[in-house]
Order: structure tokens, then C-alpha cells, then sequence
């Protein structure tokens, strides 16, 4: 009984996360819940990410299907900028774990130099039903201090 109850309290804790804002029920006779996180960018700090995503609490794998919504929430600056990868593949800056059997979802971070944006796309790392899922977001670097402007010839 003492081991049941450990096993129930662990799978209870598993669920918990202290980057999670939200917590939706999708009904009263499922196990599967939308989870909403919120996550600050590790080097661009003034940018916030939420992502929401579901978990289903009795199954060896969570559905690929996620969301996220970026926004400036403080500054930004050009030694942020400068210290970020600026390749078209950008960088990982968010992990988790969505199965036993390998499957994660991340958030990677792109810089477009041309337009002065900063793309922030979720991904599922395993196809599911002949897809890969995914979500963008996007976040204007115009008015921050990372701002360069184009470089006109005349």
C-alpha cells in the first residue's frame, strides 16, 4: 500500500513545474491537460515566451501539438544580440521531454538580420501522422537598442 501511494504521489509530482502559469482540464473523463509555460530567453532576456502544450498524465507520450506567443516584456540590447548564434539554424534555448521513446519539445531561436527580428519557433522532434508540429513566433527588434537600421547606398 506504502509503494502506491509513493508511485501516486511521484506521478501527481511529475506534473508539476514551477515555469508552468496555466493549467487547463481538456473534461472531466480525460487525463490530458493543456499546460502553459512561461519562459524568459536565457540571453535575450527581454523577451518572454509562453508555450502551451498538452500533457496526458497516463500515457508514455504527450500529442506533438503545442503554441507559443513571444513578446519584448524588457529591454533588449546589442551585447544580447551580439552574444546569441546568428546562423540560419539559430539555437536552442528551451527542452523538454514529451515520451519515453525520445520525443521532445523545443524552442529554438533564429535571428533574420534583414528584417531585425528575432523568430522563436516550438517544435516536436518526432513526425507524428506524417508531420512534424510546430508553432512561430516572432519579435520585432525595432525600438529596442539591439535596433540596427539598414544601410542604404545612395
Amino acid at each position: 500500500m506504502r509503494a502506491w501511494i509513493l508511485a501516486l504521489t511521484a506521478l501527481a509530482l511529475s506534473g508539476c513545474d514551477n515555469n508552468e502559469v496555466g493549467d487547463v482540464s481538456l473534461g472531466l473523463f480525460t487525463t490530458k491537460d493543456i499546460k502553459v509555460e512561461v519562459l524568459q530567453d536565457p540571453v535575450v532576456t527581454g523577451v518572454t515566451c509562453h508555450i502551451s502544450n498538452i500533457e496526458a498524465d497516463l500515457d508514455f507520450a504527450d500529442p506533438s501539438d503545442m503554441g507559443i506567443a513571444c513578446r519584448q516584456t524588457g529591454e533588449i540590447t546589442a551585447q544580447m544580440i551580439a552574444a546569441i548564434d546568428t546562423g540560419k539554424s539559430g539555437e536552442v534555448v528551451f527542452k523538454k521531454s514529451k515520451s519515453v521513446l525520445f520525443k521532445s519539445l523545443k524552442i529554438r531561436r533564429i535571428l533574420d538580420q534583414k528584417t531585425q527580428t528575432l523568430l522563436y519557433i516550438a517544435y516536436s522532434t518526432k513526425e507524428t501522422k506524417g508531420s512534424y508540429k510546430h508553432s512561430l513566433s516572432t519579435v520585432p527588434l525595432w525600438g529596442t537598442k539591439a535596433y540596427k537600421p539598414a544601410v542604404t547606398q545612395d
